[in-house]
């Protein structure tokens, strides 16, 4: 009989545990009520196009729940391309988990205009860097590590003490912008937080590959762009709530 109870009470607590976590690219009712909205359906691209194109880019597909990008080849390069929002944020909280191949290069962009034009290719905009940092040569380059992952791009490092997930893992990241006050956040711990416009500000970007850049960081309302960096990367749970 106390086999039977204790089979029984595990039974009920997996079903519970089954029936109340939290699904890959849904929603709950508190975060519903709190104003978010999913960027991804888990099923589509939609709500996506490429950076100066009216649809995303032939390289992007949806797999297993996550939006991937495959390793950049001869034959698939020319259908690539970087990927934006249809539309564009002002004052908001990005919440996405990402994950990188071995010795990969990517990176979430946001406040990205394409009123400005690109340099190398690439939109011009404030980049959460997403690298391998333990393999990519990336990591090594920049200013005290301001191109490791979760990074400033080129303009503030992340902490060496963040936590980070091994290669293959996701990890869970949060941007937030409101008004000049800029926060990056990794697996639960703040990286970093800045001020446009202040002093301290635009000391990282004269030290910059950006310190010719007309009109950098600038931008007070643009689209969140999903970099092609040639190496493959997958992006899941990606949502976003306006901040007043």
């Amino acid at each position: 009989m106390q086999r039977k109870n204790l089979l029984t009470i595990l039974l009920l607590a997996v079903f519970a545990f089954t029936a109340f976590a939290q699904k890959n690219n849904e929603l709950t009712n508190a975060e519903k009520k709190a104003g978010w909205k999913l960027l991804f359906d888990g099923k589509t691209l939609n709500g996506w196009r490429g950076f100066h194109k009216e649809t995303a880019p032939a390289i992007w597909v949806v797999e297993d729940g996550t939006i991937t990008k495959p390793k950049g080849t001869a034959e698939n390069r020319k259908l690539g391309g970087d990927m934006i929002t249809t539309e564009q944020f002002e004052n908001f909280e990005f919440s996405f988990e990402w994950k990188i191949s071995q010795a990969g290069n990517s990176g979430v962009k946001y406040l990205i205009s394409e009123s400005l034009p690109p340099t190398g290719g690439g939109a011009i905009g404030f980049e959460y860097q997403v690298l391998d940092d333990d393999n990519h040569p990336d990591a090594k380059a920049g200013i005290n590590g301001n191109r490791k992952a979760g990074s400033l791009y080129d303009l503030i490092p992340a902490p060496a003490d963040k936590i980070i997930k091994p290669v293959g893992e996701f990890n869970q990241s949060r941007i937030i912008v409101k008004g000049n006050h800029i926060e990056h956040w990794l697996n639960g711990k703040k990286l970093l937080e800045f001020e446009r416009g202040s002093e301290a500000f635009k000391q990282h970007i004269a030290q910059s590959k950006f310190n010719k850049t007309a009109g950098f960081g600038e931008i007070s309302k643009g689209h969140i762009l999903l970099q092609d960096h040639s190496d493959q990367v997958w992006f899941r749970n990606l949502k976003i709530r306006e901040l007043k």
